[in-house]
């Protein structure tokens, strides 16, 4: 062997020990499930939990890349409020040092899991203003801290890898277009008036394995991720459940082994659900999300096959706030909201959308005019991969844009992540009407301003 072929290869070498610690990864998980009795989220009438199908967890995944480190939480409640976000990540930089920045914190958006109190009138309405509510919300920047506090302490050396998989005909455009030139909001099964989807679904699925150094089999792996657009709210009921994100946590643990963990995060999935409506069978019952977790589940198993290693690259993050105009109420509007809510505060005892107006105009009447000042988030490692937070339930037209111009070409964009001011619709919606527009709290043409902010954060972030 000469002495430039043992250079070489002892280059080789060190390069490759080099990359190995390239990458840390640490895991926690905390259950979060409340007390019984404290009223549930999800719907537009109160009803209180009165049993446990599966726990509520929160999960912690911290990425460590050259010494910079990035942290994801992932909770299994219905939304989360920026008071909630500022407090954990102000906390957790002081006990890890993990800038506030370079966290990111989602809900998994399940509908049977509890209201938390400060988040508008509808979830005061549902409960949100009681004691145990209120007792239960503020413990949560407390248990998110201590979450993502263990899984700091848990760091390890790990290699990172990911791959894109379609999962078709599992989430639904939820609008369509009927035959009356009206578009219709879960119109019903088999509703022979329904002409087509008003728009697209998404089968993207996301996929970030995390695994030990020169892993060799499913126990190696350390975790995964998975980032798919589709709405939480298969079960119904009075029972806590994590829906689907749960199930298939349940799904790849049963393939990985019991201490795996599966963090959700939800792709733009505002107008999208898993109600096949040309589908005869019911779809709304709590053993839907086996189904669900089963089939996505195998996406994931056949997409191992194609992972790719993420190259070693920095770990940044990036932020900006977006202003996003109030649509317009009138005093007429805002008297007929009260008298409305004063007659029912459920939909079981009144019209429905009424409700919906209602609720919407008396948010907007409360904020006198002041906008919304919303954080768009970009935490991106090396030039291959990046997650976009967005503060809302976001249309998949949305999503989908950003996805398209993202330089990355792994792109996961996260609804409902570090706020939640309710549906963010694309502009064509607003016009189009029904259920999500009548229900938004911000003014049309404030989705294809989170797109572009997005975008420009992606952009700087890759150069």
């Amino acid at each position: 062997m000469t002495t430039n072929h043992t250079l070489l290869v002892l280059l080789g070498l060190l390069v490759a020990a080099v990359q190995a610690d390239d990458f840390r990864v640490g895991v926690a998980t905390t259950d979060i499930t409340p007390p019984l009795g404290i009223p549930m989220a999800g719907y537009y009438h109160a009803r209180g939990a009165d049993g446990v199908f599966d726990p509520l967890f929160c999960k912690a995944l911290v990425v460590e890349s050259n010494g910079d480190r990035a942290v994801f939480v992932a909770l299994d409640l219905i939304g989360i409020t920026r008071a909630i976000t500022d407090e954990a990540r102000a906390e957790i930089e002081k006990v890890t040092g993990i800038k506030g920045d370079h966290v990111m914190i989602s809900v998994t958006h399940a509908h049977t899991g509890p209201v938390l109190a400060g988040r508008g009138r509808r979830s005061n309405n549902e409960g949100g203003q009681k004691s145990i509510s209120e007792e239960y919300t503020d413990s949560l920047p407390a248990k998110i801290v201590d979450t993502v506090r263990r899984a700091n302490e848990q760091l390890q050396p790990a290699q990172l890898s990911v791959a894109k998989a379609r999962c078709e005909n599992l989430t639904y455009n939820r609008r369509y277009y009927m035959r009356d030139g009206s578009v219709g909001w879960n119109p019903g099964k088999q509703n022979p008036n329904i002409v087509m989807p008003a728009g697209p679904s998404d089968p993207e699925v996301g996929i970030l394995l995390v695994e030990k150094p020169d892993a060799a089999g499913p126990a190696q792996a350390i975790a995964t991720c998975v980032n798919f657009a589709m709405h939480t709210d298969t079960c119904g009921g009075s029972k806590f459940s994590a829906d689907w994100p749960g199930a298939l946590s349940r799904v790849l643990a049963g393939y990985h082994g019991p201490d795996h963990l599966t963090l959700v995060t939800l792709g733009t999935c505002g107008n999208l659900n898993h109600l096949d409506f040309a589908w005869r069978w019911p779809q709304t019952t709590p053993i839907e999300q086996h189904r669900i977790a089963t089939i996505l589940g195998a996406t994931v198993f056949q997409a191992y096959k194609d992972l790719q290693p993420v190259a070693p690259g920095p770990l940044r993050a990036k932020s900006t706030i977006v202003e996003l105009a109030l649509p317009e109420v009138t005093p007429e509007q805002v008297e007929e909201a009260r008298q409305t809510l004063a007659v029912t505060k459920d939909d079981r005892g009144g019209n429905f959308m009424k409700q919906v107006r209602s609720y919407r105009t008396l948010d907007v009447a409360q904020r006198e005019g002041e906008p919304f000042r919303v954080e768009v988030q970009v935490i991106a490692l090396g030039r291959d991969l990046a997650w976009v937070s967005l503060p809302g339930e976001v249309f998949v037209e949305l999503g989908l844009a950003i996805k398209q111009r993202s330089p990355f070409p792994h792109t996961y964009v996260v609804q409902l992540a570090n706020e939640s001011i309710g549906y963010i619709p694309d502009r064509r919606s607003y016009a189009e009407g029904n259920y999500e527009p009548e229900s938004a709290r911000c003014a049309p043409g404030s989705g294809e301003q989170l797109v572009e902010a997005a975008v420009t954060l992606l952009d700087e972030l890759h150069e």
